[in-house]
Order: structure tokens, then sequence, then C-alpha cells
């Protein structure tokens, strides 16, 4: 049996989980040793990993708990106190084969802020998916008030085109049909690499250099990062796929400013507009955090109308949660209440969105790439369920869209 494993957080997580699960059995480990790969945007998050980290503990006495992730990364010490856990391994240290020696002996989580690259591995493999994540880019060299990932990742690091390269050529010799570059922050990619190419630069060459990969899609982006290659691949290359994902956060110039992001409200409608003109089909979401310190009712009624405004249909919302050490978490805090309330009707309207969305697909032929248990994705990233006999698993087909509802499209082949 396999290495069994738990991941909590973002696609770079997931595909680091993969990897580890692979390393891990390379190493001589078995279903004997649980991988947590824990997460910190939030204390949820957190919270979670802990809670199944003692249910494993509690109902499986024998299990090696190995853990792993931002939080790990961000204070070992109180992971490694936890029941059952034999060892914390720091994120500098979890992609090397070494660190997964079962003879290794417990050593102290290194600073992440002395990483120096994005170590390359390659993962061909990924059970139970339909498509395959890329890690192109690693950490963070911003520093948003909110946040504490750069503390858990480490300074922004690049991974080479030749690598992203061949991995991306492997998983579709794999049968992979679509392929999804994740990162901490991929707007970023590229000041560390020879020549210095920008993130566009690097997915128009992936591109040219993989005709065979049918679909690329690219994980959340912050607007502050879109480069000139990158709006022409937008506009002109059918196979990148027509849905941006945007780290906006807010939509009230304040509150922009006391996150530290570096784009303003103007820019983000002006990105939207700018999509939409280059591609009229594009689908665009969102994170978004409800409740930020200080933020009154006109602040979050911005946002809210800045949904509708953008044209933003799928909705990552998150109440603000504070972390320890950040600038914001030393700012005036709103009501817990509150924040889950506003976050709620920030959900609401991105569910209407979506609704929206989706109704506007009826009746249209769509390519879908089909899942296991008869469902799949549209190229916007809509979720799609099969009426009648589903095509296998991993196979792009087209499909014909009858009805919609609050899960998603029901389509049909066409």
């Amino acid at each position: 049996m396999s290495v069994r494993t738990l991941n909590f957080g973002c696609r770079l997580n997931a595909y680091e989980t993969e990897a580890m699960r692979t390393l891990a059995a390379q190493a001589g480990h078995d279903a004997t040793t649980l991988i947590v790969n824990t997460c910190a945007v939030t204390a949820e998050a957190e919270a979670q990993a802990r809670q199944a980290i003692r249910r494993a503990a509690r109902e499986n006495p024998g299990t090696r708990i190995l853990v792993t992730g931002c939080a790990a990364q961000i204070a070992p010490e109180a992971w490694v106190a936890l029941p059952g856990v034999a060892r914390v391994i720091g994120n500098a240290d979890k992609l090397r084969p070494e660190s997964w020696d079962p003879a290794a002996p417990a050593a102290p989580v290194p600073d992440i802020m002395l990483a120096e690259s994005a170590p390359p591995l390659p993962v061909t493999e990924f059970a139970g998916r339909a498509r395959a994540l890329v890690q192109v880019q690693q950490g963070c060299d911003h520093r948003c008030t909110f946040c504490v990932i750069p503390y858990g990742r480490g300074p922004s690091r690049s991974v080479p085109l030749g690598v992203v390269v061949d991995q991306v050529r492997a998983l579709v010799a794999r049968g992979y049909r679509e392929v999804v570059l994740t990162g901490v922050d991929i707007a970023s990619y590229g000041p560390d690499l020879p020549g210095r190419p920008r993130l566009g630069q690097m997915v128009r060459r992936l591109l040219a250099l993989v005709p065979e990969l049918p679909r690329l899609r690219l994980s959340s982006l912050d607007p502050a990062g879109m480069d000139d290659d990158l709006w022409r691949l937008l506009a002109e290359e059918p196979r990148l796929m027509p849905h941006l994902h945007l780290s906006l956060q807010h939509g009230d110039d304040l509150m922009l400013k006391r996150m530290k992001r570096r784009h303003s409200r103007a820019e983000a409608l002006e990105l939207a507009r700018r999509a939409r003109a280059l591609r009229p089909d594009i689908a665009l979401g969102a994170d978004l955090i409800a409740g930020f310190p200080t933020e009154a009712e006109d602040h979050f009624q911005r946002m809210l109308e800045m949904v509708a405004e953008a044209g933003l249909s799928f909705l990552h919302v998150f109440p603000f949660s504070a972390r320890p050490g950040t600038p914001a978490a030393r700012m005036p805090q709103l009501p817990v209440p509150l924040r889950r309330e506003r976050a709620a009707r920030l959900r609401q309207a991105g569910a209407d969105a979506r609704q929206a969305f989706f109704a506007g697909r009826l009746g249209r032929v769509e390519s879908v790439l089909l899942e296991q248990g008869g469902r799949g994705h549209t190229e916007h990233f809509a979720p799609v369920r099969v009426a009648g006999a589903a095509p296998a698993p991993g196979s792009l087909r087209p499909m014909r869209v009858l009805a919609a509802d609050d899960q998603g499209l029901i389509a049909e082949a066409a």
C-alpha cells in the first residue's frame, strides 16, 4: 500500500504532496506513514490540520506522522509536540530525497529565507486527477500586510524553462490533456533566471516547445504582474485557457493600500475590461478578503460592486484571519461575527454571478476535460456533470450544455 497523505491549502501544496508521496515511497515508507502538508493562510486551515493529526494518532496509534508545509515551517515546535508526530520537515527540505530516509534523525527546520532555488522535482502521476500541476515558481518577495506565506515559503525562486518543458512533455506522454502552472506568485516568474524572462515569455516558449499539449491553465495571478507577452497570448493562443483567477483581495482603494497591494481598484477594473476586449468569452475569478481591519460598510460595498463591475464569475472568499506577526494583526480588528457575515454576503454575490455565467452557457457546445464519476470542467473551469454515459476520464470531448444548477453545468455528448 502507498504512503498516505493529507493536503491542506493551495494547488502548489497539492503538487508538492504528490511529489512527497513518491519520494517517501521510494525511500521505503508505506501505508504506516502519514504525510501532513499544512497551510498557514488562515487560522482555520491550521486548526483543520491539527485536528486531522490528532484524529490520525487516536484512530491509528502505530502511524508515523510526518508534518511539513507552511504552518509547520513557521512554527515547527508547535507541530512536533502533537501526538503521533515523528518529525517536522521544513519547506526547504521537503522535496529533497534525503529528507525522507526513514532513518533520518529529527533535525532543526532550516531558515526558509536562505533558500536560493526552487528544487526541480518532476511529478508524472496525479492519482485520480485528469489535469496535472507543474510548479514554475516558489516563494514571494512581496509583503502584503495580511499575509504570512513569505515566512513559510521564502523568497521568490523560479524553475528554469527547460525543467518545466521536460515535465510538461512527460505529463502529456502519460496522457494528461491539461496542465496547470502553479506557484506562490507565478506572476513574479523569472528575474532570478538568466535573461530575466517574464511569465508571458516562459508560457509562450513552453507552448511552442510542447505543441502536443492541448490545454494550458494558469493558477492565481497578481494583477500587477501581467506582462505584454501574456496579454498577447491571451488574445492569440487558444491553448491558453480563457480563464484568469486574480489575486485581487479587495475592491476599495483604501483597503488595498492598507493591505499593501500593488494595484488599485481602477487598475483591476481596467484589467478585466482589457481581458474581455482581447478574449470576449473569458471567465474571471478572484480571491477576496471580507472584514479586513478598519473595513467600513462603504469599503465593503465597493468590493461587492466590483464583483459585478469586473464581471467576476468565480470567487474564492476568505473572512479575514489575523496571522501572528503580520502588520494587519496589529490593526484595529472587526468583530469575528461581522467578518463572517460580510464573507457570507460576498459569497452570495459570487454565487449569483456564477449562476449568471452558467446560464449564459446554456445550449453551447463546450470542450470538456472528463474526470472521474462522469464529471469534468470546461475551458472556463466551469464544473460539468455528464448526462448519460460518460466518456473515459482524461479525454477531451465536445459537450452540449443542457441545463445548469448551483453545482455547475449539465451536458451531453455533442
